[in-house]
């Protein structure tokens, strides 16, 4: 009996120890569901930001060492130090992600000025009303 309560508690704790990757997961699910989900282009757009944003966090968490420093040297040998570089590529793809967001942004406004909506299933269905006319027109 102890002992199921005591591998019980080692298995919530095994689970628990790598929360950060629950919630990399978590908002990785969030936002892949928003993507595939919503029909808005805008929504679409929210659900990369989110997907992005959980695959920051993901190479932040593969960055920090437990018990590490800064990478600032010092006199001592054995100092422990978190890597640098996941920090600093993220900081790179925060300012991609932003123009990219941007972008989007950019482009929805001009695909509601061009069709009068950011449905993607009017969208499509606008086109293909256009180009069976036009299709037709040649024909005849």
């Amino acid at each position: 009996s102890q002992i199921l309560i005591l591998e019980r508690k080692i298995m919530i704790d095994q689970i628990f120890g790598v929360w950060n990757y629950w919630i990399v997961f978590i908002l990785m699910m969030i936002g892949l569901y928003i993507v595939i989900s919503k029909k808005s282009l805008l929504k679409k757009i929210v659900g990369l930001a989110i997907f992005q944003t959980s695959v920051f966090l993901l190479y932040i968490t593969f960055g920090k060492i437990a018990g590490g420093t800064a990478p600032i040297l010092t006199d001592n040998v054995n100092e422990l130090y978190s890597n640098p570089l996941p920090h600093v590529l993220i900081l790179t793809a925060i300012v991609v992600g932003v123009a990219t967001t941007a972008l989007g942004l950019a482009l929805t406004v001009r695909i509601n000025k061009a069709y009068g909506t950011i449905n993607e299933d009017e969208i499509s269905a606008s086109d293909l009303v256009e180009y069976h006319e036009k299709y037709h027109e040649v024909k005849k």
